[in-house]
């Protein structure tokens, strides 16, 4: 099993897509690797049906546990260090609340943000970073 953490994301999703851009720009250690939540991969290496279904979630895969919402964003944030780390201090707010957020914006996510007509595709040079 890969030891790099794994983003899980919406491939479809624009502002999905735009965080996945801003994790690979302030990536610096090319430490995250990223597979879309529809994925065959996304099945295999998640397994979990509660998991796979989480589409309205970013899945990070890391140290052998899975985070989702927004404990998986802010520990995005954590591993990417420098001063992007010091949003980790939000992990103090009860996660009922932080998640209540983060469900908003994932509920409104196509309306606001809108919607691609096909899966993100990484450029050639970020392939290797992606899985499937």
């Amino acid at each position: 099993m890969n030891q790099n953490p794994i983003i899980f994301f919406d491939g479809y999703c624009n502002l999905c897509s735009w965080w996945v851009g801003f994790v690979l720009k302030n990536d610096k250690q090319k430490q995250f690797r990223f597979c879309t939540l529809q994925s065959t991969s996304a099945e295999k290496i998640l397994r979990s049906p509660d998991i796979i279904g989480l589409k309205n979630s970013v899945v990070v895969y890391a140290e052998k546990k899975i985070y989702t919402k927004s404990t998986a964003a802010l520990t995005i944030l954590k591993k990417l260090g420098g001063l992007w780390s010091m949003f980790y201090i939000f992990i103090i707010i009860p996660r009922f609340l932080r998640d209540a957020v983060y469900d908003l914006m994932a509920k409104y996510r196509y309306q606001w943000f809108g919607k691609k007509n096909q899966c993100y595709v990484p450029s050639i040079d970020e392939r290797f970073l992606f899985i499937e």
